[in-house]
């Protein structure tokens, strides 16, 4: 089966992930793809294919002969879809191969992709394009990804391919930072992974966010406002206060390649409480450490103001940039330029504005790049993908593992 038709049947299933569950998986659905790639990889030859109770999914292509003693290379992409837009009932569809103009996703709902939006539609001229109707997104981060990979896999079965070890792990909950947090990196026993869990074709990414989770409470004192003079403590109006002290231009809609940023997430309030929930991101680790302790001392300022106790700040560290452990190990990334000009396609090293799986997995051992998949507008509605991209990248991925044993 082609990756780009594994693509198209892989978004009917539903695994958006759930941040608010406090389970792993965070939602059960997840499962439904999980158990249908096992079988698709036991159909495909490789017995020990199995999905474990977090919702792991494991299998193996042992080294083919004289290879066994070179790397276990692990191919990774996760299976989870974001919660920022819907993603059930998805309905992709291919259109005819674009002619640079406007392209219909949603007739009734009037909902366009325009390249006068989105420039990087130019790129896609005369290529076929799996889109979504516009009221969903499309699921190919990461299921692209996960295409490719099962595109790949079969094609190193059918044409013996010349391989070391391969793993291939399909984890879940990625979009909401938990994606490797019951992976054992040990027990995987690879000496090198990759992610497929990229964008536009060709990029390749081995530095990204330090990155970090922030919650402002704010406590406030509610009283009549016929009588609140001196009395009330209005705790919107503080949260507001507090958000207004953070730097304006450091936010997502102002910076671009290894600019950081504060971004709310998510706001809820009324007199009595308020909550802020922001992502703290920045590729310099010194400079990620002082946006950490702005967003403190912004806190303290509250409580100068309103009284101690008034603001609470809880901050969690989600994941380190990748840069200083990938450099020691920087033939990988040589390798997936050399198979990229393989197959026709022009490699570039590009930062993450985010994160991958590949990052947590390289601070735990496991040096682990990120590839691209070659899609566009991730999570949103006006997601987009060039179906050839994905056969392209399944090539990319043979000819990578190959170049292991080589």
């Amino acid at each position: 089966m082609r990756a780009y038709e594994r693509l198209l049947d892989y978004v009917r299933v539903y695994t958006t992930s759930d941040p608010e569950s406090g389970t792993h998986p965070s939602a059960a659905r997840e499962f439904d793809l999980a158990h249908k790639l096992v079988e698709e990889l036991k159909a495909l030859g490789v017995e020990d294919a199995r999905v474990d109770e977090h919702c792991y999914v494991y299998g193996s292509l042992p080294a083919t002969p004289g290879c066994e003693e070179k790397p276990a290379l692990g191919l990774i992409a996760h299976m989870d879809t974001s919660p920022d837009a819907p993603g059930e009932n998805i309905r992709a569809r291919i259109t005819e191969p674009y002619d640079g103009g406007d392209i219909v996703l949603n007739e009734e709902k009037h909902i366009m992709l325009s390249p006068k939006e989105y420039p990087q539609l130019k790129n896609s001229v005369g290529k076929r394009l799996i889109v979504t109707d516009g009221t969903t997104l499309l699921g190919a981060d990461d299921k692209a990804g996960v295409a490719e990979i099962m595109a790949a896999v079969e094609t190193m079965i059918e044409k013996n391919v010349k391989h070391g070890e391969v793993r291939v792990i399909f984890t879940t909950d990625e979009e909401i930072g938990n994606g490797v947090d019951g992976l054992d990196v040990q027990e995987l026993g690879c000496d090198y992974g990759y992610t497929v869990d990229g964008g536009p074709l060709g990029e390749i990414e081995f530095e990204n966010f330090n990155a970090a989770s922030a919650i402002l409470t704010v406590h406030g004192v509610g009283v009549h406002p016929g009588s609140a003079k001196n009395v009330m403590i209005n705790a919107a109006t503080a949260a507001m206060t507090f958000h207004a002290m953070l730097p304006e231009d450091e936010v997502p809609e102002k910076t671009d390649g290894y600019e950081g940023f504060f971004h709310l997430t998510e706001m809820s309030g009324s007199v009595t409480e308020a909550t802020l929930r922001y992502i703290i991101r920045d590729h310099d680790r010194e400079k990620f450490e002082e946006k950490k302790a702005l967003f403190a001392a912004c806190a303290e300022k509250i409580n100068e103001v309103y009284g101690d106790g008034t603001a609470e700040v809880d901050i969690t560290d989600s994941y380190y940039n990748m840069k200083e452990k990938i450099l020691p190990h920087f033939h990988l990334i040589e390798r997936a330029e050399n198979a990229f000009r393989a197959n026709g396609v022009a490699p570039m090293c590009v930062p993450i504005r985010g994160g991958t799986d590949g990052a947590n997995l390289s601070w735990a051992g496991l040096p682990c790049p990120n590839l691209s998949t070659g899609g566009y507008n991730y999570h949103g509605v006006r997601e987009w993908i060039p179906s050839a991209s994905l056969d392209v990248m399944a090539n990319v991925i043979v000819t990578l593992t190959a170049s292991f044993a080589e």
